[in-house]
């Protein structure tokens, strides 16, 4: 199914900001929905000629391509751009990509695939998320790189992502706001040392998996459905098949003025309807489909019960006859000159015949129903998306439907003759994701994801998990996550263990009776009036004179001794797991602490297991999220660690460590 927009990504990794999140400095914004690419002449020579004669192979290379893929709103465009401040001369284009994001992934893949066939190119492509390569690859990017200096270092160069580095000694000191390289510096770069640029293998494998399956996935995101449609929308269709996203467009986001439109149908009445099939792209198939619409009277729309069985033709073909009459209530009224001819100079003859090498015609018979309908598809892409000089105004979909209709010929018969033998419609039922389906889904997911998916199940070696636990306990966090351990160098603050024993032993008390919690409610005793102060600090200064820093640890390890002999006597001890001797952390053999009935006092307290009472804790906690997401399973994944479904009962778990 296709995916929808805003993208899904690849989560941060901890500690780095997502590229991408703010924009170059100069660089225009974005619509949310736009993609950005650009093709530079990696060396400097060549200049405007090479660049439009570059344009000119990419339109005739890529030709079987473009001219059979539907775009949701806007189609891949070339066009050459002059210098302008310090953006080299280059060849490129914005494309709008609406609710289809897979367009956006499939001109990634154009891009890449330009470069590889044009060695001499290299290209920058971008959205309003800046870098969304990178957010893809988030998992695997250098803790140097972030969004305030990967503008301009992201690149595809001769098939392959590039990444340009910061400099050394930016690098050494770990600079993090290092100035960016301009347009030139990372070409001049890119040509000489685009080796040692070569992006990191897990960056560029997540990238590539993104866009894997192209171009075979174009025919894959076809759906094609019987549609009951006025005989000049099928006309209109059969020389403009890319039209349907437009209607589908201007139903979609229909509002009431539009629909004042729709209450008489001037330009396709209902009254010549035939039987056709319609290709879609599966996302706009699911807006068409998914839409509750009931037809104004006064249109003469009607539809059959639900239940006939050509309902669905009928109701697709009134939404889409309903989407082409708002079109056309929205153009000008003044058709474009039909009798321009662009098809006669050498460019489309260089075009027509890659699209035979290419096998874009599939062997039928030139002259044939089936022929003539894909020369119209590569007819409409050549003069869209070719021919239209840079500074020509866009023409309407709607102006282009009436100029179609003043030029074709509609043969009513023809298309009934067509329907009765038409072939059957794709089975939708990819719209209907059962509970099952979606596990499943998580479950590939989630297996993607695991450092060795080709084990059905995962063994999870619990003793990694507590030290993962106790690794990511002993990391410092900063605004950006935790990232950086402490070290030496970067230690601010002191602990002095004399002066700490000190301290708490004064507190505590330990040369004076012990306290009685009546004695808090006296205020007299915590009465810190600034005599109180000096005496006290007077005092203070006797007793560090008197005991020495051995007496007052003795005294504070008594006290803690005493805490324990009165806990061991009440229920506390029985929620935690017990060390016994000679066992390590994890893998001891597990006993419970000693209760109210455990004897004498003087009886030898047992340790409690940290790490056992952490792994049992955890393995709790992921089994009350019953599979969803939480907080034990988004810490643990966060740090590489994956812990196996959990069938059985918690204490199954904790049995496999004793």
């Amino acid at each position: 199914m296709t995916t929808p927009h805003p993208r899904g990504g690849g989560a941060s990794p901890p500690g780095s900001a997502r590229p991408g999140a703010m924009e170059g400095i100069g660089r225009a914004a974005l619509a949310e929905d736009a993609v950005h690419y650009r093709l530079f002449a990696a060396a400097a020579a060549g200049g405007e000629a090479l660049l439009r004669r570059c344009a000119e192979g990419i339109v005739v290379r890529f030709a079987p391509l473009l001219a059979a893929y539907i775009w949701q709103r806007q189609p891949f465009r070339l066009r050459y751009v002059p210098p302008r401040g310090e953006t080299p001369a280059h060849i490129g284009g914005t494309t709008l990509f609406g609710d289809n994001v897979e367009d956006e992934w499939f001109i990634v893949y154009l891009v890449r695939e330009i470069t590889r066939e044009f060695p001499g190119l290299a290209a920058r492509i971008d959205d309003n998320d800046g870098e969304f390569l990178l957010i893809e690859a988030a998992d695997f990017l250098p803790e140097w790189l972030n969004p305030e200096n990967s503008d301009n270092r992201v690149f595809f160069y001769k098939g392959e992502l590039h990444i340009i580095p910061l400099s050394e000694t930016h690098e050494q000191e770990c600079d993090r706001s290092a100035a960016t390289p301009t347009i030139s510096q990372a070409l001049m770069l890119l040509s000489t040392h685009s080796e040692e640029f070569l992006a990191a293998e897990p960056i560029r494998t997540a990238v590539y998996k993104r866009i894997s399956g192209y171009p075979e996935k174009i025919q894959a995101s076809f759906h094609r459905a019987h549609c009951y449609l006025p005989a000049g929308i099928v006309a209109v269709l059969r020389q403009r098949p890319s039209l349907v996203a437009a209607a589908v467009q201007a139903f979609y986001l229909r509002d009431p003025v539009d629909l004042r439109a729709c209450r008489s149908f001037q330009t396709f009445p209902p009254d010549e309807r035939v039987m056709t099939v319609v290709t879609f792209t599966k996302c706009l198939y699911a807006q068409l489909v998914q839409q509750k619409f009931v037809p104004d009277r006064r249109s003469g729309y009607t539809l059959p019960v639900p239940s006939h069985p050509q309902y669905k033709a009928y109701e697709l073909g009134m939404k889409l006859a309903h989407g082409f009459e708002i079109l056309c209530s929205k153009c000008s009224k003044v058709s474009p000159d039909s009798k321009r001819n662009v098809l006669s100079g050498p460019l489309w003859g260089r075009f027509l015949s890659s699209l035979k090498e290419k096998n874009y015609f599939k062997g039928e018979m030139e002259g044939s129903a089936k022929y003539l309908e894909l020369l119209h598809m590569a007819e409409d892409y050549f003069q869209q998306s070719v021919t239209k000089p840079e500074s020509s105004v866009e023409v309407s979909p709607g102006d282009e439907i009436l100029t179609l209709l003043q030029t074709t010929t509609i043969d009513l018969k023809e298309f009934e003759r067509e329907a009765a033998c038409l072939p059957p419609e794709d089975d939708d039922s990819w719209l209907e994701i059962t509970p099952d389906d979606l596990d499943q889904m998580l479950k590939e997911a989630r297996n993607e994801s695991l450092p060795s998916s080709n084990e059905e199940e995962q063994k999870c070696d619990l003793e990694a998990v507590a030290e993962s636990m106790k690794a990511f306990v002993s990391k410092v966090s900063t605004h950006e996550g935790a990232e950086m351990p402490w070290s030496s160098d970067e230690s601010h603050v002191t602990f002095d263990v004399d002066s700490f024993t000190k301290a708490l032993d004064r507190i505590l008390g330990a040369d004076s009776e012990e306290l009685d919690s009546d004695d808090l409610d006296e205020e007299e005793e915590f009465d810190f009036s600034d005599e109180d102060d000096e005496d006290l600090d007077a005092e203070n200064q006797r007793q560090d004179q008197k005991v020495s820093p051995n007496e007052l640890i003795g005294s504070l390890k008594s006290y803690m001794n005493e805490m324990d002999r009165e806990l061991a006597r009440t229920n506390v001890g029985k929620s935690f797991t017990t060390q016994k001797k000679g066992a390590s952390s994890v893998n001891a053999t597990t006993s419970q602490s000693a209760g109210p009935d455990s004897g004498a006092e003087d009886t030898e307290l047992t340790p409690v297991d940290v790490d056992m009472n952490l792994v049992a804790n955890l393995l709790e906690s992921y089994s009350a999220q019953s599979g969803l997401a939480g907080p034990t399973s988004n810490i643990l994944q966060s740090m590489g660690v994956y812990l196996p479904e959990n069938a059985d009962h918690i204490g199954s778990n904790k049995g496999e460590t004793e």
